[in-house]
C-alpha cells in the first residue's frame, strides 16, 4: 500500500513507520524538515507545514494515498488543512484517551461519541483535550466514519520520550530536589513507545474503523514508582507542598481503558510491569 506519515521521525513514530516499510508497503513522511529522517532513502521525505493548505498542496499534489496517518492533529484546523488538500482511502488519526471527560477503570470507545461532539473551527487551543476532541469531529467532514480510526491513548513512556516525564521524578529524587504528588496512591495506565508505534502500524492492514483504545494492562501509581527509583539509586524522594508538581498530577480515581476492540483484531498489549521498571533501570545507569 501507498502510506502517508504525517511526522514520524521521533519518539514512537519511529517504530511505527520501521513497522509499516518492514511489512512491505511504499511509506512518505510529510514534515516540517526540523528533525532528521532516520530512515534515509527507504522513505519518500516531502516537506510542508500541515497547517497551511497552500503548502500541503504543493507538497503532495494529486496523488492518490491507500492510507494517511496523522500523528499531529491536534484541532479542526490541523485537520481541514491536511483533508481538503490530500486524497486517501483511509485516515488513521493519533487522538488521545484525553477526550474521555470521566475518569474510572476500564473506559470505552463509546465514552466519547466523536459524531455527536459540536464542531468549532479553531486553531490549537491551550485545551489539548477539547484540541484532540475537535480533531476527531473535523475529520467526519471529510471522511465516512468507516473511512477513519482514531487511535487513543494514555501517556507514551520510552526513552525518546522528549516531554521528559518520567525523568522528573528520577531527577529530583537523585537530586535530592523537593516535587508535589496530588495523588501519590492512585494508578493509572501508560502505554511503551514501541507498541504505541508498532499498533499503529498493525492498524494500516486491519479493516477497521471508529474509535480504538491502545494502552498496557494493568495500573501503576506514582508511589510505586517513586519507590522503584528509590531501591534502585539509593536517594530518598522529598515530597513537599512547596515543591515541584509532578507531571501526573490531577488524577481523582484510579483510570484505565478498555482495549477489547484492539484485542478483537488480535493485537494484546502487553503488562505495563513488563517494561515500565525496565525503563527506568535503563534511564538511572
Amino acid at each position: 500500500m501507498n502510506v502517508l506519515i504525517i511526522g514520524g521521525t521521533r519518539f514512537f513514530g519511529i517504530p511505527m513507520v520501521r513497522r509499516i516499510l518492514e511489512n512491505g508497503h511504499d511509506v512518505t513522511i510529510a514534515t516540517r524538515g526540523n528533525y532528521s529522517n532516520i530512515f534515509n532513502k527507504k522513505v519518500r521525505h516531502v516537506i510542508m507545514d500541515k497547517t497551511n493548505g497552500n503548502s500541503v498542496k504543493n507538497a503532495l499534489g494529486s496523488e492518490i494515498y491507500d492510507v494517511v496517518i496523522d500523528k499531529v492533529a491536534y484541532s479542526s484546523n490541523d485537520v481541514k488543512s491536511l483533508l481538503e488538500n490530500v486524497c486517501c482511502k483511509r485516515y488513521i488519526q493519533m487522538s488521545s484517551c484525553a477526550v474521555y471527560t470521566s475518569e474510572h477503570l476500564l473506559i470505552n470507545e463509546s465514552e466519547f461519541n466523536t459524531k455527536n461532539h459540536k464542531l468549532i473551527w479553531m486553531d490549537r487551543p491551550t485545551d489539548y483535550a477539547e484540541g484532540k476532541r475537535q480533531a476527531e469531529r473535523a475529520t467526519l467532514e471529510f471522511m465516512d466514519m468507516n473511512q477513519c480510526v482514531f487511535v487513543r491513548y494514555p501517556v507514551v513512556m520510552g526513552k525518546n520520550d522528549y516531554t521528559n516525564r518520567l525523568r522528573f521524578y528520577m531527577k529530583h529524587i537523585c537530586n535530592h530536589m523537593p516535587m508535589y504528588i496530588d495523588n501519590l496512591e492512585i494508578g493509572t495506565c501508560y502505554i511503551n513507545e514501541l507498541e504505541a508505534g508498532e499498533f499503529m502500524a498493525y492498524l494500516v492492514e486491519c479493516s477497521i474503523s471508529g474509535a480504538i483504545n491502545g494502552c498496557s494492562k494493568g495500573i501503576i501509581s506514582p508511589k510505586e514508582i517513586i519507590t522503584h527509583i528509590e531501591n534502585k539509586s539509593g536517594k530518598k524522594a522529598i515530597l513537599s507542598k512547596n515543591g515541584d508538581s509532578a507531571p501526573y498530577n490531577g488524577l481523582k480515581v484510579e483510570t484505565s481503558f478498555d482495549c477489547t476492540k484492539a484485542e478483537s483484531l488480535g493485537y494484546v498489549f502487553t503488562d505495563i510491569s513488563s517494561w515500565i521498571f525496565e525503563l527506568i533501570n535503563s534511564e538511572l545507569l
